[in-house]
């Protein structure tokens, strides 16, 4: 099991910040899919569906394999190879039910928002109003930030600083930030956040390590971020996304919510499952309040929205040649197969196969967002939970192992 796509799995299931895992193949499937195929070349449609119908049975069993995994939940999919594009979609929109996720489905893509924050200061670092080795302390003095700490050190996860939603211990066991699990989070699903409460919680605990020394995943990086260009815009880090990013690329279906709580347009149900004196509770939390990730993961999209994202981003149409080859800089995280840009993850999915992209996840969702560096291959996909306890390892390896099968097939299978 690749170490580095193990971590992204944890954080999905521990903390709710990042999508999922690699394993070994769990293929077996039962569910019922649901697809399209959309040609984009210039040869007979007929023949590029039957074609499509043949060369996409191990996509079609991957995709069932995590439907089946999410227990009672379900899945859309969307991939973009040398083929064309097919969507698809597997599983259940509401717990065990009959009717299945519609392949355009909004869904909430949590730390996916990450790599639209970094284009955004990028884009301010290209116009000179932003310096990439600069202190953020220099521009929100408020805080008393380390000064050491730099705009490039939160890009890329350097910082040092505690995570807001909660820190793994040596021992495996988690310090506790704000809550974000069974009751105690239930008790908050729709409280209000700021996110100057984020960074000074952040703030009175101790450093992790010295200022640029090693990578640790941490929100409070990009909940100073969204601070950041609020600053140096004058106007909320959405209202900059929205104007620079979703409107210049017609990403309608795209929404950064702030406290509204509801998903508007179609979507799936996502669930929070817990043990509670003893017994398991299973409870829809699709409706919840998302300020408690705000510019560390609060994006609803879709698999096409997040489509047209990383194909403009990657091929130069947000940014600046300069601010795209520093977001594209990559160093190790300290995790075999797994480097860092700002914003962007680059990842060896299979021996010769690796792809930039981000994950994403909330308590009740889990998405993906890859290209392969030539652009060649894309993939997006967002899983909605079922009765998936945290808790229950083994539940969790299963669907751990069934969606990096999915991104794996979709990234490196054979066209």
């Amino acid at each position: 099991m690749r170490k580095n796509m193990r971590r992204a799995g944890s954080a999905v299931l521990l903390a709710a910040v990042l999508g999922a895992v690699v394993g070994q193949p769990a293929m077996a499937s039962g569910s019922a899919v649901e697809e399209s195929a959309v040609d984009q070349s210039a040869v007979d449609q007929s023949a590029v569906d039957q074609s499509a119908g043949r060369s996409r049975t191990e996509l079609r069993t991957a995709l069932g394999a995590v439907a089946d995994a999410s227990l009672g939940g379900g899945i859309v999919l969307r991939v973009n190879d040398r083929r064309g594009e097919w969507t698809s979609s597997a599983g259940s929109a509401e717990l065990y039910g009959p009717v299945k996720p519609l392949p355009g489905n909004r869904f909430r893509a949590g730390s996916i928002t990450k790599s639209f924050v970094a284009t955004t200061v990028l884009q301010l670092v290209g116009e000179g109003k932003v310096a990439l080795d600069k202190p953020i302390a220099d521009y929100l003095p408020r805080f008393g930030v380390d000064r050491r700490i730099t705009v490039r050190m939160l890009l890329q996860h350097r910082s040092g600083l505690f995570n807001y939603t909660g820190e793994p211990r040596a021992d495996g066991t988690i310090e506790a930030g704000i809550p974000l699990w069974g009751k105690e989070y239930l008790d908050n699903l729709f409280h209000d956040y700021r996110a100057e409460e984020h960074v000074r919680l952040a703030l009175s605990k101790p450093a992790r390590f010295e200022p640029g020394a090693k990578y640790s995943y941490s929100n409070t990086n990009y909940t100073l971020l969204g601070l950041l260009i609020e600053k140096i815009t004058g106007t909320d880090y959405a209202t900059q996304v929205e104007k620079r990013i979703f409107r210049p690329l017609g990403m309608r279906d795209t929404s950064l919510p702030g406290s509204r709580t509801d998903i508007r347009g179609p979507h799936a149900h996502g669930y929070l499952t817990f043990k509670q004196d003893g017994k398991q509770k299973v409870v829809d939390i699709t409706r919840l309040n998302a300020s408690w990730a705000g510019a560390a993961g609060e994006i609803i999209s879709t698999t096409d929205d997040l489509d047209r994202f990383i194909t403009a981003l990657l091929g130069g149409k947000l940014l600046k040649p300069q601010q795209l080859k520093e977001m594209r800089s990559f160093t190790e995280t300290g995790a075999p197969g797994s480097r860092i840009g700002l914003g962007l993850f680059e990842t060896e999915f299979a021996p010769g196969c690796t792809a930039v992209g981000h994950t994403g996840g909330t308590q009740g969702q889990t998405s993906y967002m890859y290209s392969r560096t030539d652009g060649s291959r894309r993939v997006e996909f967002s899983i909605n939970h079922g009765a998936l306890d945290r808790e229950d390892t083994p539940a969790a390896q299963r669907i751990a192992e069934a969606t990096t099968k999915l991104a794996t097939t979709a990234l490196c299978g054979k066209d």
